[in-house]
C-alpha cells in the first residue's frame, strides 16, 4: 500500500481528476490515499495544520462520489493557506490571538475553490500574519522543507508548498505580498505563479482602494496544475474595484525562439545574494537559450533604494491600518509578533506626503518596467536572496556579510515584480549548495499572465524538476 499511495499522491492535480472523472479510481480511494500520506510524513514537515477529522473527510468523499460533478475540483482533497478564512475550519493567521478562531463565513477564494469540488481538509501552515518568509507561528510550530528537514520551507506560504514537494497535496493556493507565492516555491522546488494584480480578487473587506500589493494564487508541481486552480481562482469581485476576468486552460509550450529574456541578476549588485544562486540561476537561462530564446544581460533599470523606499513606506501604511487594533489592545499586542509590530510602528510614523512619495516612485517604476516590455519577452531574477536557512532561525541576520537592516530585506528581489502588479512565475532551478533547492522568477507585462504560463510550460517540459521528490520521506 506504501508504494502505491506515493504514486497517487504524486500524480498531478490534472491527472487525479482525470481518473476520477473516468471512474478509475473513487473520490473515496483518493481521499484514503492523500490522508495516508500525511499521516506517514506530515509529523516530521508539519505542512498541514487544524486537520479535519479522517472519518468525516471520507464521508464527504463518498459523498462526493454519490453526487452529480461539482466543478473543475471536484473530489480533491486540499489544504487552504491558513491566511485565508474557511467556513467551518479553524482559521489562526498564525496568530495566539486567533488561535481557536473558526469563521462563520469563506473567503471569496475558499468559496471559490469549495464551488469547484475540492474537499477542505485542513490548512497549510504560515508564519504569523504572514510576516516573513519562515513558517512558524506559536500556534502550529515551524514547518520544515521536505529536501532537508533542518531548513526553512519558506513562507508565507510555506505549508503549501512543503505539502505540495512532500506529496500530501496535488495542488495549493497561496499569496504574495512580498514573495510568497515564489520564495517557498524555490526553496521546495515546486511552482508558484503570482498573477497580474486584481487577476485573483480579494475581499470587500477593509481598504480594497490603496491594498494594491498582495494577491492570491496557484502553486503546483506541474504548469498544468498552476492554470486548472487558477481558472478556479481568477474572475471578478463586482464589490471591490481593478478586477480583471480571464479564462485559462492547460497552456501549449510557447515556442521561445526569438524570445527575448532580460537578465536583471543581483540588480547590479544591490541585491546581496548567498554564493552559488547566480550561478544556479544562470544555469536555468540555458535551458531558456537552449530552447530558443535569447537571453541579455540587463543593467539596473530603476534605482534600488528608490524601490526599497516605496515599498517599505506603503507596507508599512497597509500594515499599520490593517493591524491597528492588534496594536491598540495591550492584550493582543502582547500576543503579536514583534516584526508585526515594528511594521505598525513604522508605518503609524508616515506622513501623507511620504506615503504619497512612495506612490510616485512606484508609478515611475510601472512605467519604465512597462517600456522594458517594448524590448524583452519577460524579465527573470532569481527567486530568493539565500539557499533555505536552518529552520531554527527567525530570519537571516547577513548575507555575505551584509547585514540585513530588517526582518525582511533579505527578500528584496521580489519586490520589483510585486510593486508593479506584474505576473511573475517562479520556476525551480534545480539543486546547488548541500544539494538545495532554489529558483527563477519569470516575469511578465501586465496581464501577459497566459504569456508567462506557456512560456513556463516549455521550460517545464524541459526540466520537469519537481520530479525529482525529496528523498526518505
Amino acid at each position: 500500500m506504501k508504494g502505491k499511495t506515493v504514486e497517487v499522491t504524486g500524480w498531478s492535480a490534472t491527472e487525479v481528476l482525470r481518473r476520477v472523472a473516468r471512474r478509475e479510481m473513487s473520490c473515496a480511494e483518493v481521499m484514503a490515499t492523500f490522508l495516508a500520506r500525511i499521516d506517514a510524513v506530515n509529523p516530521a514537515v508539519n505542512a498541514i495544520v487544524s486537520l479535519r477529522d479522517a472519518e468525516d473527510l471520507m464521508a464527504e468523499a463518498r459523498a462526493a462520489d454519490a453526487a452529480e460533478v461539482r466543478g473543475a475540483l471536484h473530489g480533491l482533497p486540499l489544504a487552504v493557506k491558513d491566511l485565508v478564512a474557511t467556513k467551518g475550519l479553524r482559521t489562526t493567521y498564525g496568530s495566539a490571538v486567533f488561535a481557536e478562531f473558526v469563521p462563520a463565513a469563506d473567503d471569496i477564494l475558499a468559496a471559490r475553490m469549495r464551488a469547484a469540488g475540492a474537499i477542505f481538509i485542513g490548512k497549510t501552515n504560515t508564519p504569523e500574519w504572514g510576516q516573513g518568509s519562515h513558517s512558524f507561528n506559536p500556534v502550529h510550530g515551524v514547518t520544515r522543507n521536505p529536501y532537508d528537514l533542518s531548513r526553512t520551507a519558506g513562507g508565507s506560504s510555506g505549508g503549501a508548498a512543503a505539502a505540495l514537494a512532500a506529496r500530501m497535496l496535488a495542488v495549493a493556493d497561496g499569496s504574495d505580498m512580498m514573495g510568497s507565492l515564489r520564495n517557498p516555491a524555490a526553496f521546495c522546488n515546486v511552482y508558484g505563479f503570482r498573477p497580474t494584480w486584481g487577476l485573483v480578487p480579494g475581499d470587500a473587506v477593509g481598504d480594497t482602494f490603496l491594498a494594491t500589493l498582495a494577491t492570491e494564487g496557484p502553486m503546483a508541481r506541474t504548469i498544468d496544475d498552476l492554470a486548472l486552480l487558477l481558472n478556479v481562482q481568477a474572475g471578478e469581485n463586482p464589490r471591490v474595484p481593478f478586477g480583471r476576468s480571464a479564462r485559462f486552460t492547460p497552456p501549449q509550450p510557447a515556442d521561445l525562439r526569438g524570445k527575448r529574456i532580460g537578465w536583471l541578476g543581483d540588480w547590479g549588485g544591490a541585491y546581496a545574494m548567498e554564493p552559488g544562486i547566480l550561478a544556479q540561476s544562470e544555469a536555468a537561462l540555458q535551458v531558456l537559450e537552449a530552447l530558443g530564446a535569447v537571453v541579455e544581460p540587463l543593467a539596473p533599470p530603476f534605482p534600488a533604494a528608490q524601490l526599497w523606499q516605496a515599498w517599505t513606506t506603503l507596507r508599512a501604511m497597509l500594515n499599520a491600518g490593517a493591524k491597528r487594533a492588534l496594536y491598540d489592545d495591550p492584550a493582543q499586542r502582547a500576543l503579536t509578533k514583534p516584526e508585526t509590530l515594528w511594521e505598525i510602528e513604522q508605518g503609524l510614523t508616515l506622513s501623507a506626503q511620504a506615503v504619497y512619495d512612495a506612490s510616485v516612485i512606484r508609478s515611475r517604476w510601472y512605467a519604465r518596467a512597462a517600456r522594458l516590455f517594448d524590448q524583452f519577452d519577460a524579465l527573470v531574477l532569481p527567486s530568493a536572496q539565500v539557499w533555505p536557512f536552518p529552520a531554527e532561525w527567525r530570519w537571516p541576520q547577513s548575507i555575505n556579510g551584509v547585514a540585513m537592516d530588517s526582518y525582511h530585506r533579505w527578500m528584496e528581489v521580489v519586490i520589483p515584480a510585486s510593486l508593479a502588479g506584474l505576473p511573475a512565475l517562479a520556476l525551480p532551478a534545480g539543486f546547488g549548495a548541500h544539494s538545495l533547492p532554489m529558483g527563477i522568477q519569470l516575469i511578465g507585462r501586465n496581464g501577459a499572465d497566459a504569456e508567462v504560463l506557456a512560456m513556463g510550460q516549455a521550460y517545464h517540459h524541459a526540466t520537469d524538476w519537481p520530479a525529482q521528490a525529496p528523498k526518505g520521506l
